[in-house]
């Protein structure tokens, strides 16, 4: 069976790579505190008298130049504080897992991945950002009765440390309200950024921060990517999974024109492999050939243990320690942890 190229095709694309244009995604200018400086030009106004201590600070042919009061900026609405998140990027890894195709092992990938982390003496800190609230459930909460959620940090602004729960690693809970974040958001000025700035109080305190997405392209994903160092995509080993990579790509494009230049894609997680089938092999190929280094060596392959453990309430690594699922992910946290000390993949 020949492979199948997945690469984006210059000019038109085809309808099943349609790229959601930025009023579905809820893409926005950036806020001005984001842009240069705009400095005012002078207004000629009646001339200020001479004060020889303003006079010797002046650069020669100025001396008959008029002074300007500053100008006040006016205060940004939504202005995260730049500082803090350019001090503390490079010591907290922000990773947003997603894909819009639903069913590929977002969720149990991001609790699994997150408590090999902190088995690795990390700290770690989990958002469940899916309405669906899976990641919440898989650690054994109730969305349904929890009071405040990531829908309270996103829409209402209280401090995202008022929805962080400790189970088996630090996690920011979902509830079903969630489901109409995008509608709230959508009147919101700057509301790509919403979850980024909520970061800002927590972020030192991490040194990984896993965003569990829904499996759509929408807002909750865009503000995902916005706050994201980076992005990894779990991929059934499946034909049909592959093809919307290309979509995501290009999502990710446009954010990074308009919102966040930095985010790309980090790795690519092979789920659900079934080495003793054909189509797993030759859907490992295909990502090969088509994403190269971006493919971690780690395959995650199918097994009940990882439907097993959400009914306890716990990861894998803690329902059934020494199976091979649980070391799987622990296999993958040491790829990731030394693909990040070596620059990437």
């Amino acid at each position: 069976m020949g492979l199948i190229r997945l690469l984006p095709r210059s000019g038109r694309r085809s309808d099943d790579t349609v790229v959601p244009d930025q009023e579905d995604v809820g893409v926005s200018e950036p806020d001005r505190v984001f842009d240069e400086p705009v400095i005012p030009e002078p207004i000629a106004d009646e001339p200020v008298a001479a004060d020889p201590a303003i006079d010797d600070a002046r650069l020669p042919g100025d001396a008959g130049a008029e002074e300007t009061p500053p100008q006040p900026s006016p205060a940004p609405v939504f202005a995260p504080a730049a500082a803090p998140l350019t001090q503390t990027a490079s010591a907290t890894r922000v990773l947003a897992l997603a894909n819009q195709k639903g069913g590929v092992a977002k969720t149990t990938t991001t609790l699994n991945l997150g408590v090999a982390l902190r088995e690795l003496g990390d700290r770690v800190l989990l958002i469940d950002l899916d309405p669906q609230g899976n990641l919440t459930m898989s650690q054994g909460m109730n969305p349904d009765v929890i009071e405040k959620s990531m829908f309270d940090v996103l829409v209402h602004r209280i401090p995202i440390s008022d929805v962080i729960a400790t189970a088996e690693v630090d996690l920011a809970v979902a509830s079903i309200d969630l489901a109409g974040a995008e509608l709230a958001l959508s009147a919101l000025i700057g509301r790509e950024r919403a979850l980024e700035k909520a970061l800002v109080e927590v972020r030192d305190r991490y040194d990984w921060i896993l965003i569990d997405t829904p499996p759509s392209l929408g807002l909750l994903t865009i503000n995902a990517f916005v706050a994201a160092t980076g992005v990894i995509v779990p991929v059934q080993c499946e034909y049909l999974s592959l093809r919307g990579l290309v979509q995501l790509e290009n999502t990710l494009a446009m954010v990074r024109e308009n919102l966040n230049p930095s985010v790309s894609v980090e790795g690519i997680v092979p789920t659900m492999f079934d080495g003793r089938t054909l189509h797993s092999r030759e859907a490992i190929e295909i990502l090969s050939e088509n994403f190269g280094d971006l493919v971690y060596a780690t395959r995650i392959r199918k097994t009940v243990r990882y439907a097993e453990a959400p009914v306890k309430g716990s990861s894998v690594l803690k329902y059934d320690p020494e199976g091979p699922a649980a070391e799987a992910y622990r296999e993958l946290a040491r790829e990731i942890v030394s693909k990040g000390a070596t620059g990437g993949a």
